[in-house]
């Protein structure tokens, strides 16, 4: 069989000279975050101290020392070989192009916040330069490639949008600012900016792949080094604090710039320790001791509320929670059972008005008040009720019609909110109004609206909130995990990739998708039950098909979609994402929407299968790739069908 990769270097640099200079390059993307960056202090998070990171210079910090380590790591310096069990200078090249990226994003984002260039002191300058060279000396190590790779050119159509976008600033520019057309043009001048941007970087990542080539080259690992139990616990409890640390700081950013650069690092930091082998080794370890992990990964998001020292930011990790775990029910009907349904919020908020009804509301017509058991009971189960009513005579459709269908059925169901209002229908959810002033659930005589000090440290009401948010998801994982690998779940699984086979092989298709939409609904009701209490109020515009923040249907399926289908970790990754970036990039202001839009794209376009995909979904799209196997009694091919 012909080999299809190679070792070897973009730019032809002697070995020692490409180590030296990319490790000169990261050593000063490190030492600028101790010096100045810019004169004034107007931009954010105050850049102007020496031997004081503050803000983007701390991302720079840990983008320099990343790049090193690795570097040293690749090398095989001895105490560093464990962070690169590769030897893959491909980790090192993503962690370099991380450290570039921090760098130009910086200085961009000065330039454009206070006026140019100009602006800039030398540690702005030494962060450029450093940057720069970080890369162009990574590119002269051995690096595993490909031997050929054919260049993509995206459809000619599409750039017509280059000669549009100045056109239209001009024409935006052009018309003065007290004609009522005015905001509209300066709208359509940025979103052709921003399409034009789409664009361009997916043709320069096209040009990128096809002038690098970068590849994977197999090569047998060393086994790892033989370690007490303890050490190897130690390991997975480190990796966890870690990683809390690392999320605490992506929801504790103060402004969109700090945001978007540690979006930046982060992608580039993932793909560097998975070039690394560092991720697959730890990942071992997690499989071998499952149970610690779990306790570990637990305790990790339950210690989230005690980093904090106020409930600013801990009603966003609340948020966020609610939102993963709908999109974690909608994963059993779109990822399991391959179920396009586009009106799934709604069962979130037939869960939140059936515990609002019964929660002692004032303005609730039903004057009763339910325990925080029975609560969460009504609204899981009259979600499920709903779905099954929903389901049953539409789940005999199919693609895009049952799609359709299910879109119809959420804006039914906000329609219907509106109308209950006592003037055009029966006066049971106020109409537009809703059902405000909603109580706090009160669990064995614990209030959840007060404020309550454990060790010393004060827990406010969205960090009560938080922790009761984590028991719900954590058993909704659970039933997501228990169901998934039952035959109940392989079952689902036939049905999504063919039902007609499916139901030849005797799969009661309907019953078991109609099991499938009530489960997910009553999910979903689980959830909307405590986002009623930890909103106060349940209105009709909560639940709509679309809308710039989430929860809503758009954005829950793409939380599943861009997270990763039929997994457990996807739509958590996706939701939180999905969350925080339409929050954080709010400096946007009417763009903000566009902007994630052909974000969206571009990292479908790059990753289709998803952030975090199952090992049957990575091969839908990849399986074309896997280099042909050798047949007979010992072949080991894997494909779709084996997965």
């Amino acid at each position: 069989m012909t080999t299809t990769t190679e070792t070897t270097p973009v730019i032809p640099l002697p070995a020692p000279a490409a180590t030296a200079l990319t490790g000169l390059g990261a050593l000063a993307v490190a030492a600028s975050a101790a010096m100045s960056w810019t004169w004034t202090s107007d931009f954010p998070g105050d850049l102007t101290y020496y031997g004081s990171p503050a803000g983007l210079q701390w991302l720079a910090l840990t983008a320099g020392v990343l790049t090193l380590v690795l570097l040293l790591a690749a090398r095989g310096v001895p105490g560093l070989r464990w962070a690169a069990p590769t030897r893959s200078n491909n980790a090192v090249l993503h962690a370099a192009t991380g450290a570039l990226a921090v760098a130009g994003y910086s200085v961009a984002a000065v330039s454009v916040e206070l006026g140019g260039l100009a602006n800039l002191e030398p540690g702005g300058w030494v962060l450029a330069a450093g940057g720069l060279l970080t890369v162009l000396g990574a590119l002269g190590l051995p690096l595993d490639r490909r031997t050929h790779v054919p260049l993509r050119i995206l459809d000619k159509r599409l750039f017509l949008l280059v000669p549009a976008a100045p056109i239209g600033w001009f024409a935006a520019h052009a018309i003065p600012d007290d004609q009522p057309v005015a905001p509209v043009m300066t709208a359509l001048a940025g979103g052709l900016a921003i399409a034009t941007g789409a664009v361009l970087l997916l043709q320069l990542g096209h040009l990128a792949n096809s002038a690098l080539r970068l590849g994977k080259v197999e090569r047998p690992l060393a086994a790892p080094r033989e370690l007490p139990s303890w050490v190897e616990v130690l390991l997975i409890v480190v990796a966890f604090g870690l990683g809390l640390y690392a999320i605490t700081f992506g929801i504790d950013t103060e402004y969109g710039e700090l945001f978007t650069g540690y979006l930046l690092l982060t992608a580039f930091t993932v793909a560097a320790l998975a070039g690394s082998g560092l991720l697959a080794r730890l990942r071992a370890l997690t499989v071998k001791h499952r149970p610690v992990t779990t306790g570990a990964a637990f305790a990790a998001a339950a210690s989230f509320p005690f980093t904090q020292s106020s409930d600013q930011y801990t009603s966003v990790a609340t948020n966020i929670l609610i939102f993963a775990t709908v999109a974690l029910g909608l994963n059993i009907v779109v990822g399991l059972a391959g179920l396009l349904d586009l009106g799934y919020v709604a069962f979130l908020g037939v869960g939140a008005y059936a515990a609002a009804l019964v929660s002692g509301s004032p303005a609730s017509p039903i004057h009763v008040q339910f325990p925080f058991w029975a609560a969460m009971l009504t609204g899981a189960v009259v979600s499920m009720v709903f779905g099954v009513l929903i389901g049953a005579p539409t789940l005999r459709l199919r693609g895009d019609y049952l799609a359709i269908v299910t879109l119809g059925f959420g804006e039914i169901f906000r329609i219907t909110m509106l109308n209950l209002n006592g003037t055009t229908g029966p006066k049971i959810t106020n109409g537009s109004n809703g059902i405000p002033r909603i109580p706090d659930l009160q669990i064995l005589g614990f209030d959840l609206g007060k404020t309550h000090s454990i060790a010393g440290i004060e827990l406010g009401r969205f960090s009560n909130y938080y922790l009761l948010m984590l028991l719900v998801t954590a058993l909704v994982v659970l039933v997501f995990a228990r169901v998934g690998n039952s035959r109940i779940g392989r079952a689902w699984v036939a049905i999504r990739e063919d039902e007609t086979a499916a139901e030849a092989m005797g799969i009661n298709g309907f019953r078991l998708k109609l099991l499938a939409f009530a489960m997910g609904a009553c999910l979903a009701g689980l959830a909307g039950t405590v986002q009623a209490h930890v909103s106060y109020t349940v209105t009709p515009d909560q639940y709509t098909f679309a809308e710039a923040l989430p929860p809503n249907s758009a954005f829950l399926l793409a939380a599943v979609i861009l997270g990763g289908m039929g997994t457990i970790s996807g739509p958590l990754a996706g939701a939180t994402l999905l969350f925080l970036i339409p929050k954080k990039l709010e400096f946007l202001s009417d763009y903000q929407l566009l902007a994630f839009g052909a974000a969206l794209i571009v990292l479908m376009r790059v990753r289709p299968e998803g952030l975090i995909p199952n090992r049957r979904r990575q091969l839908e799209f990849h399986e074309a790739a896997i280099p042909a196997q050798t047949t007979g009694d010992d072949a080991t091919a894997l494909t779709k069908a084996g997965a």
